[in-house]
Formats: structure tokens, sequence, C-alpha cells
């Protein structure tokens, strides 16, 4: 018997628009030529956005090209802020060419197959707790975000910003979740609304995502507990991707490489090797022999 916590970030989050924006980058680069070789990264900070990394394609990608990459990305998510806006926010592009020494190990020729980008260790897991064969804590705390920002994008919700975390703390008994005993939820909002309006908008969602009666105490039900979160995005916190490697997997239920997978072709192990492990852990725990399945692979670059 415990109590165990996992959290989530909205696509929103400063470190979260650094993913979405080097996955973006990854998609043009595939896009164009499936071979591509894409390791971008990006930061991100009051109206400001830079990319760099190491990039290979058979056809020509443009700074230009990046930096629209960037702005439609950011468009997406919704930032037309003062302090963060898709139109108007500076994007520097410090991006070239692979490493000739990375690439001599990883490309395929003659007898050699095509090689890992790098070395690591990678993790897969699958449990039973929900549908999803996720842990409970990571899907709910996903959960309550993707209502808000379904309603947030719909116009449901018009007074909540794009930026918000979630954090879910479940009671556990003979090792199943039966209940939250507390739940946290930080959301971007319009100026002028107070702290208890916005834990009346937030509240329908995470009653509409936990099982019936898995709410917690209203004593550790915490909305905005600074009372006030106007400021938000890359204007109230620089964001950097690979930053949330634990909410991107399995909420710090299962063990982590270090890896990160954003802005990364499938070369690069840290991501699709994960990626392979997941979908054999959910087979395992799909098929019935196991509740819970944790793989570990470890490659040598090349």
């Amino acid at each position: 018997n415990y109590v165990f916590t996992s959290e989530s970030v909205s696509e929103g989050h400063p470190d979260k628009v650094c993913d979405r924006i080097s996955d973006a980058i990854v998609d043009l680069f595939l896009g164009h030529d499936p071979q591509s070789r894409v390791a971008v990264e990006t930061l991100a900070t009051t109206n400001h956005v830079t990319l760099a990394g190491e990039v290979r394609c058979r056809e020509t990608i443009t700074p230009e090209m990046l930096e629209q990459t960037a702005r439609a990305a950011i468009k997406d998510i919704g930032y037309e802020q003062d302090g963060f806006h898709w139109k108007n926010a500076r994007v520097d592009v410090l991006v070239h060419s692979q490493s000739a020494d990375i690439a001599m190990g990883v490309d395929a020729a003659g007898n050699k197959d095509e090689g890992a980008g790098d070395q690591g260790i990678m993790f897969g897991y699958a449990c039973r707790e929900t549908a999803a064969l996720m842990p409970a804590p990571i899907f709910y705390a996903h959960g309550i975000l993707k209502s808000l920002a379904e309603a947030r994008h719909s116009g449901a919700a018009p007074q909540l910003g794009p930026d918000a975390k979630s954090q879910v703390s479940l009671r556990y008994e003979n090792g199943r979740p039966v209940g939250a005993t507390s739940v946290v939820v930080s959301t971007q909002h319009a100026e002028g609304l107070d702290q208890e309006a916005v834990r009346e908008i937030v509240r329908p969602h995470v009653l509409n995502v936990l099982p019936a009666g898995w709410m917690c105490p209203e004593s550790e039900f915490y909305v905005n507990p600074t009372g006030r979160f106007v400021i938000g995005g890359p204007d109230g916190d620089a964001g950097l991707t690979g930053r949330k490697i634990i909410v991107d997997t399995y909420g710090g239920a299962a063990p982590h490489g270090g890896g990160a997978f954003s802005g990364k072709d499938p070369t690069k192990v840290d991501r699709s090797a994960a990626y392979a492990a997941r979908y054999l852990a959910k087979n395992v725990v799909g098929a019935e022999l196991a509740d819970r399945c944790t793989i570990q692979v470890a490659y040598a670059i090349g």
C-alpha cells in the first residue's frame, strides 16, 4: 500500500513547445527525404526561438523553411501573446550538416546494416492499471490536460492559455490504484480571472477524467496554487527540447535510459528503440503473459 505521483505538461508548456518545434522539423525533413538524418534542439524564451543541431537530406531544406516550420508549430499551439507570438518572435537557425564521423557509423553500406546513431540504454514498459496499458498516475495526468486543451481549442474555455501542468497522486492498495489523494492543476489564464474562477473551470475536466469516486478530498485539490498564472509559456520560463523525458514516458513508474525523443530521426535509438520496447512490452501484457513488463535494450554506436 502506497501513494504514487506523476506529472504531465500541456502542449503550451515551454519545454513542450520546444519538443513540438523539434519534431515538426523532423517531419519536414522526413517528408522531403525518408532517409534524412535529423538531430535538432530548440530553445525558447521571451519572443525568441533558437534552433540548433545537425541534419542531412538529399533535398535542400533552407533556413527559411525551418523558420516557417517553427512559426507554424507555435501558431498551432495557440501562442499569440505579447511575450510569445508565432508571427513576431525572432527565430535563429543554427543548423549544420551531420558529422561525417557519425554518418560513417550509421549508414548502411555493402554488408553493413544501418547502425545505431549512438550508444545508450532504452526502456519499454506496460502494465494493466489502465486500458492503455499505462501506469494510472501519468495516464490521468495526461487526460486532464488533454481535456483542457480540447476545451481551449474548441472555444469552450477561451479564458485559458496554452501553458499548463497537472500532477496526480494515487493511493494504491495491494498494488492497485484505488483513488486520488491529491490533484494539482496549474493553467495559464486571462487577465482578470481569479483563482476560484479558474478552479471551477478546471474541476469538471478532472472529474470527467478520473474514474467515478476517485476524486481527491477538496482540501487536496490545488488549482493555480500561486494564485495567478497570466504570464506563461516561454515568456514566463525558458524552454528546451528534451527536458520532459519522464512526462514523455511513464511518469517515473518505470526506469528511463535518459535519452529524449523529440527532434530525432529513427536512427537515433533513444527514440526508435524506446518505441519498439514499449510496443513489445504492450504485447507481453496484452497477451496476458504478465501483469507488468519492463524491457531494456542497450546499443553501441554503429
